[in-house]
């Protein structure tokens, strides 16, 4: 098994097993609310009618559920793309459960494979996921595909993770990260800036981040610097 398949496959029993165990908005869990800059993001359209938002690596709906309830009065819809069949089996039980399945499309599929069409979108959302892709190459690819996707005075939010570590905690042992993607930070912001040359930068932050995930039942602290990044179309070229 190659590298990139043996880290979706490590992934897929963390996400299966968090999908399992923790449901959307139960405390003590990164499920537990969207991510406020998401959400923030909204206030830019409180104006329009008819908005359509792509949320790529939506899981569960942790991010498009709220969105889609913010939305479901306006005729607003969210594409939502992942790859676990489990994310996307219970996004769509938990978008009846919340009453915005009128809002809410979903697709089963990997983020590098799905064809973002030109001028599709309202907004672009990809929280922790870029860094799923197979490649930097990749990156890149979806990242121009990103800004050629987006309306005028459209806005992409990217929340991506870099310069990753994973340590075992009990023997200080450093393992491979389970990212296809990690770039050192200078190295994304470098990416990030010449793909959205042009657009109007709202946000571009660099927090670090550290915190206990479970790796086939071994405790392991992931750090990582944390990038938030949102920008808006602001140009036709």
């Amino acid at each position: 098994m190659d590298r990139v398949a043996h880290i979706r496959t490590e992934e897929k029993k963390y996400h299966d097993h968090c999908f399992e165990h923790y449901t959307l908005f139960e405390p003590g869990s990164w499920l537990h609310k969207p991510v406020k800059t998401v959400m923030d993001l909204l206030e830019h359209f409180n104006d329009r009618r008819d908005l359509k938002v792509l949320d790529l690596g939506c899981g569960i709906g942790r991010n498009s559920i709220p969105m889609a309830e913010a939305f479901k009065n306006r005729n607003g819809r969210i594409i939502c793309v992942d790859l676990l069949e489990s994310a996307i089996e219970k996004l769509n039980n938990y978008s009846k459960e919340y009453g915005v399945q009128q809002c809410i499309e979903t697709i089963l599929s990997d983020i590098e494979s799905f064809d973002i069409k030109e001028a599709e979108y309202d907004a672009i959302i990809a929280v922790s996921a870029l860094e799923h892709v197979s490649s930097e190459e990749a990156l890149t690819r979806k990242l121009h595909e990103m800004t050629l996707g987006t309306r005028l005075n459209g806005i992409n939010c990217i929340i991506i993770n870099t310069n990753v570590r994973e340590v075992v905690i009990d023997s200080n042992l450093a393992l491979d990260p389970m990212f296809e993607v990690n770039l050192s930070t200078d190295r994304l912001l470098a990416i990030l800036d010449q793909q959205y040359e042009g657009w109007e930068i709202m946000i571009r932050i660099v927090k670090p981040l550290i915190f206990e995930i479970d790796r086939n039942s071994i405790p392991v602290n992931l750090s990582a610097d944390c990038i938030t990044f949102e920008a808006r179309r602001i140009c036709e070229s």
